[in-house]
């Protein structure tokens, strides 16, 4: 059973096979798309764009993410109680205190990112912070400081950043296949369908299966950082009662995308039926029974 002990170097190992996943996907996409269209210099600069990519994945995807949420940093004199809040918990957790963000949306969600409990970030809505109470918002941060903890925050961050390359590389190999040079030989023509044809269904079902892959991480890291949030505050009500007001809220969080709502406490997106299959967050009644689980033993 995973633990806040061993979910951390799961975590690690997974973000590692992860990135070296998309190395060799971009460099054998780039080798099959090389050799339809005739031109190696496709699979250069494939190799060149798998390597550059996972390195920024990898350093820079928190900064990306809060580019891509438009968070601001918030200092100890712009917030004090909300920093205090975070202080407490982490001096509770062992952690170093992150640095913490605000997104100007009246919608109530958070996220937390980051490589390592070091370079940590928690982000929150200026919604969560004016209209949850303390307790409420106590086992909001004790849930995003758990992330941190066990280091879901490496491998859901990078896997934004990788997602959205292998989209964008899907797009633009579609655009290739269609438009791309042509061979004039026979028998390189005949190849050169073969490849093409492999090339299109490799562009359709590489960002299914990464959206995919995405969404099953997401899931099964949401019920243990609920469990070791509410161990945290020895408060298993008060991330209870913050889902049930999360999840009653109807405003849409206009920053969230797809490619990030997996990173946020509950799903961002409001108003709109998706398939249990592409849910970015177990549902929230399961969540809130198995806190109040916790509380009742």
């Amino acid at each position: 059973m995973p633990t806040i002990y061993n979910q951390a170097d799961r975590n690690t190992t997974l973000t590692w096979i992860y990135i070296s996943g998309f190395l060799v996907f971009v460099i054998g996409a780039g080798f099959v798309f090389s050799e339809a269209m005739g031109n190696r210099a496709i699979l250069f600069g494939a190799v060149i764009f798998s390597i550059l990519m996972s390195f920024v994945s990898y350093w820079w995807s928190d900064k990306i993410v809060l580019a891509m949420s438009d968070a601001k940093e918030v200092t100890h004199e712009d917030g004090r109680e909300i920093y205090h809040l975070v202080e407490n918990l982490c001096i509770t957790a062992g952690l170093p205190v992150p640095k913490i963000y605000t997104i100007q949306d009246s919608a109530m969600n958070a996220f937390a990112t980051g490589r390592n409990p070091e370079h940590g970030v928690i982000c929150l809505t200026s919604g969560i912070i004016n209209r949850l109470e303390k307790s409420e918002l106590e086992g909001v941060i004790a849930h995003e400081l758990s992330h941190i903890g066990n280091r879901d925050i490496l491998l859901s961050t990078v896997i934004v950043v990788l997602v959205g390359f292998v989209t964008l590389l899907a797009d633009w190999f579609r655009h290739w296949a269609f438009w791309g040079g042509k061979s004039d030989d026979r028998d390189r023509g005949q190849l050169q369908v073969i490849l093409m044809v492999a090339a299109i269904v490799l562009s359709i079902l590489a960002p299914i299966a990464a959206v995919l892959m995405q969404l099953a991480i997401s899931r099964k890291r949401e019920f243990l950082a609920d469990a070791d949030g509410a161990l945290l505050t020895r408060y298993p009500e008060g991330l209870a009662r913050a889902l049930e007001k999360i999840s009653n809220d109807s405003e849409k969080l206009e920053v969230a995308n797809r490619a990030t709502a997996h990173l946020f406490i509950a799903n961002p997106f409001k108003g709109k039926k998706v398939s249990s299959l592409f849910l970015t967050h177990p549902p929230i009644e399961e969540r809130i029974a198995a806190l109040r689980g916790i509380e009742n033993k």
